[in-house]
Formats: structure tokens, sequence, C-alpha cells
């Protein structure tokens, strides 16, 4: 199932609400986007919505942050899927809870939903001061 929703910063509640109404309690959600776009925000209001009050910030140096036990992001941009196997990462996927990854290529995605993970997509693209989540379920 496919939605497209276009919100303000002050609106991703309707994103979240969303996602938390048709995505499962244990999935990889892949963040696609333009740098800036928006996929470290959206992980800040899933974050908020779920009870956390860490401030989210973008995992670029450490690959991975850890918000309470149910909430993880990852940020991929300066790693390729051999180094992402190496480091074992792909381990963390068993975790229960939502997996937020930035920066996921594509063959990373398929393989992950091959092997039979629940896997969402959502690509964000700015539109002026909004942004269009185009999410895929």
């Amino acid at each position: 199932m496919n939605k497209e929703i276009t919100a303000s910063l002050s609106e991703l509640d309707k994103v979240v609400d969303y996602l938390e109404m048709h995505v499962s309690e244990n999935v990889i959600i892949f963040l696609t986007g333009d740098l800036a776009s928006g996929k470290t925000t959206l992980t800040s209001a899933v974050a908020k919505s779920r009870g956390i009050d860490s401030t989210v910030t973008s995992p670029t140096f450490s690959l991975q942050q850890c918000y309470g036990k149910q909430l993880f992001h990852y940020d991929l941009y300066r790693i390729n899927n051999e180094t992402f196997f190496d480091l074992g990462l792909h381990e963390e996927f068993d975790k229960p809870g939502w997996h937020l990854v930035e920066w996921a290529d594509e063959s990373l995605k398929s393989f992950l939903a091959n092997a039979g993970y629940n896997t969402v997509s959502i690509l964000i693209t700015p539109i002026g001061e909004s942004r269009n989540y185009y999410i895929e379920v």
C-alpha cells in the first residue's frame, strides 16, 4: 500500500500517525531523500511520538543511534554494503522495534526484503516550506 502525504514541520504528526497505524512494530524503515531533506527530522518526530525525550541527531559518524530499546537510527552514507555486513550491523535488525535507515542503497533494501525482513520505504522531497513523503508499505 502506498501513501503520499505533504506536511510542514509542524504537521509531521500526520506522517507519524500514518506510520503508527500502518506499519508493524518490528520494521526497517528506509528514509530516502537529498541531503537536508528531513530524514533525521522525521526520525526525531517518530522518537517524540514514542515518548523519547532525547535529542535525535544524525548518526553520521557513529553509524547507529539507539533511542530506548525499540527505536534505532542508522546513517549508511559513508559505508557500502560489504562494510555494513562486515561490521555486523545487519544483526541489529533482529532486535524488536523500528529501525530507521538513512542512505541505504537499493541492493541492501532488496536483500533485506528478500531475507524476510518487514520493510517500508519513505521518499522525502522538499516542496517549498513543506515536504512530500511518499510511503511504500
